[in-house]
């Protein structure tokens, strides 16, 4: 059987949570989760680039 809501909540979210992540410039790409900077700011960032060390 198909999982009818799977995804469902990122319909929700601005261009449903896709866009150009800061970290590694890929485009189109789901940005689904926070990366904490070294100056305290937050990101939000792709699959590929959550375990990356950032200084901005």
């Amino acid at each position: 059987m198909s999982k009818n809501y799977r995804g469902k909540a990122l319909w929700k979210l601005p261009s449903r949570s896709r866009g150009t992540c800061p970290v590694c410039k890929a485009t189109r790409i789901k940005l689904l989760y926070t990366l904490l900077t070294e100056n305290g700011t937050k990101l939000t960032v792709c699959k590929r680039c959550q375990q990356k060390k950032v200084s901005i």
